[in-house]
């Protein structure tokens, strides 16, 4: 089981937050949320284990909703 870990652990977190702009320009509210959908399930295989994406879950319920919502 990999631990969930907290801590920062970006190699480019500017760089990816640019790309992930770039993936949602041009999109409509229902395919941006279609968008963000499909990621969270794609890095969610990459995370793979259970324990550590129901922390992630934990960490973001926490955090509160989204702002505009």
């Amino acid at each position: 089981m990999t631990p969930f870990t907290d801590q920062p652990r970006w190699t480019d977190a500017d760089g990816f937050y640019e790309a992930l702009l770039d993936a949602h320009a041009g999109l409509d509210r229902d395919a941006s949320d279609a968008l963000n959908a499909r990621l969270i399930l794609v890095l969610a295989n990459q995370i793979g284990d259970a324990g550590v994406l129901r922390d992630c879950l934990q960490v973001a319920q926490e955090a509160g909703p989204a702002p505009g919502r």
